[in-house]
Parts: C-alpha cells; sequence; structure tokens
C-alpha cells in the first residue's frame, strides 16, 4: 500500500495529471483567429469584406504583420513563462539574458552603415548580434559542465548596461541617425513582411514545441536544481536545452521587429494568477494570451494617430506597467 502511495504521490510531483482545459484553449484560439481576422479591417487605409482579399495593401503589408504580431506575442510569452521557472522568479523577463541589448547594438551598427535598403541588413546583423552577445554571456556563466543561473543572470544585467552606454555613445557621435535608432529600439511591426513571417514561425513552433515537451520539467525546476534532480531531472541538459530555445526564438522576434517590452513579463504573470503555476497550463495559456495581446496593441498603435503610427513596444508598456503594478498590488499578500 505504502508503494502505492509513493507512486501516486511520484506522478503529482510530476505532473501527469493535471493539464491545460481543451475548452479554454478553443476558446482563446478561437478569440485569437477572431481578433486577426478584425484587425485586418483596421490601419492607415480602411477596407471592406469585399474588397479586403483583391488589395495588395492587404495581402502584403497588412496581414503578414498581423501574422508577425501574433507569432512575437506568442514567443516572448512562452519565453518569458519560462524564464520565470528556469530562475525561479515570476519578475524575470525574455530579455534578462542580453538579448535585446545585443540585437540593439547590431541594429544600431546596421543603420549607421547605412543597411536599411538591403534585405533583412538591419534584422540580419540584429540577429547575428544577439546570438553573439548571449554566447558570451555564457562562456562566461558557464564553468565545466555547469551553468550557474545566478551568474547568468548578473552577467546578463551588467552586459545589458553596458551596451546601452555603447548604443548611447553611438548616438551622440551620429545624431542624425538617431531618431531612426530609437524608433527601432522602441519596437515595431511596420517593416514585417512574408519573410519575417516564412522566417519566424518554424522558429516559433520548434521553440514553442521544445518548451511544451519539457513543461513537467519546468515544475520540477520550481522546486530547485536538487529537488529536480532527485525526481530524475537531467537538470544541466534541461536548462541548456530550453535556455537554447527561448534564446533563440527572442533573438529572431528582436531582430524582425525591435524590442517589445513587458510582454514576458506580464502575460506569464497574468495568466499565472489566473491558472497557477503548473506549466502545462501556464505555457499553452501564455501563448495565447500573447499573441492576443500584442496583436491588439499593434492594432491601437497603428490606429490611434492614423496616418501616424506608435511605436508598438512603447504601447505594450504603457498598458503592461500599470497593469502589472495592480496585479502586484493585488496581490501583494503572496510575495
Amino acid at each position: 500500500m505504502k508503494h502505492s502511495d509513493d507512486n501516486k504521490k511520484g506522478e503529482r510531483g510530476r505532473g501527469v495529471k493535471p493539464g491545460p482545459r481543451p475548452w479554454i484553449l478553443a476558446s482563446l484560439a478561437l478569440l485569437l483567429v477572431a481578433t486577426m481576422a478584425v484587425s485586418c479591417l483596421f490601419g492607415a487605409v480602411d477596407f471592406s469584406w469585399a474588397d479586403l482579399w483583391q488589395s495588395p495593401i492587404f495581402l502584403q503589408l497588412r496581414l503578414p504583420r498581423v501574422v508577425m504580431s501574433a507569432l512575437v506575442g506568442a514567443v516572448l510569452s512562452v519565453c518569458g513563462a519560462a524564464y520565470q521557472s528556469i530562475f525561479r522568479n515570476p519578475l524575470t523577463d525574455p530579455y534578462v539574458l542580453g538579448v535585446s541589448s545585443g540585437a540593439s547594438l547590431g541594429a544600431a551598427v546596421a543603420i549607421l552603415l547605412g543597411l536599411e535598403a538591403f534585405l533583412w541588413g538591419v534584422g540580419g546583423m540584429a540577429l547575428a548580434a544577439a546570438l553573439a552577445t548571449v554566447v558570451l554571456i555564457y562562456r562566461i556563466a558557464s564553468i565545466g559542465n555547469r551553468m550557474h543561473t545566478t551568474t547568468l543572470l548578473l552577467t546578463g544585467v551588467c552586459l545589458t548596461l553596458l551596451i546601452s552606454a555603447l548604443i548611447s555613445f553611438l548616438m551622440v557621435l551620429n545624431q542624425e541617425k538617431m531618431d531612426a535608432i530609437i524608433f527601432w529600439t522602441m519596437g515595431s511591426f511596420g517593416s514585417s513582411g512574408w519573410m519575417d513571417v516564412w522566417l519566424m514561425a518554424p522558429v516559433a513552433v520548434v521553440g514553442i514545441g521544445v518548451v511544451l515537451w519539457h513543461s513537467r520539467d519546468l515544475n520540477l525546476l520550481l522546486a530547485g536544481s536538487e529537488a529536480a534532480r532527485s525526481m530524475g531531472v537531467e537538470v544541466e541538459r534541461v536548462k541548456r536545452i530550453l535556455l537554447l530555445a527561448t534564446t533563440l526564438m527572442v533573438a529572431f522576434a528582436v531582430s524582425s521587429c525591435g524590442v517589445i517590452g513587458f510582454v514576458g513579463l506580464i502575460v506569464p504573470h497574468a495568466v499565472r494568477l489566473v491558472a497557477g503555476p503548473d506549466n502545462r497550463r501556464l505555457v499553452p495559456y501564455s501563448m495565447l494570451c500573447g499573441a492576443l495581446f500584442v496583436l491588439v496593441c499593434d492594432t491601437l498603435a497603428r490606429t490611434l494617430l492614423r496616418p501616424s503610427e506608435l511605436p508598438v513596444g512603447s504601447l505594450t508598456s504603457m498598458v503592461g506597467a500599470p497593469l502589472f503594478i495592480y496585479l502586484l498590488y493585488k496581490n501583494k499578500r503572496s510575495y
């Protein structure tokens, strides 16, 4: 009898039974599709449903932008949920490892070199710089075959501050390009096309699949590395796989649309308060809620001041920061 009870406890520890509720996933998915359809109607140029599919503006500009905003929102939210479990801190966001700062430096250099005219000139430089920055941080934080998460976080913060100083220095020396650099760092889907979607989509699908596959391991990592190791988790291997997958997703997202803040912080945190900390629910719910959040913010960004456009990153921060403070205040007793 004791053996049977131990098995049940082990199953609960590994999280075999609970999972996402299909009706909630279906409802969120339908809401996302409906929001994408409605979002396609709004912009600098108005369309009717009859003219929608015949307009090159819709097919080549607006539709890929809508798809890209949903992909980036899903990616940032899933990465935020994964980082918060890996580092055991609900206030960790996807940019903590210096991905955004590295990408911003690469983009700034590309803009100063006049690479905007080339296909993925700025994005390609941003992606390369983001990956190089993360590799450098990993090398500093790894000793032997072990990766120290505290050192990883501290190195990411320090390198982010250093790179921010370098970007500021470059902007002071090249003030004529300052506006372009600042606008890129604030995030925008204004230049997103089908090429960006085809590059982002497979990275998002594979990366999110990896995080979902390891959602039980993420649950055990919340109890600490030693506890997870005692439950049979290969802690170092799992951390490396998850950090590689999430870093690639964030790097591709930032390189294609710039820095969009607060998504990976606020969405998983809000979902966690409603659905609980179980990553088998948290990850898929965050994926769909993040896609919805960024999609709505981008729709507002291109319609509130039309024909002018707001950087979507500034809008997500303006919406996300007060909401996050409200959630912290409402649930302050749990901290």
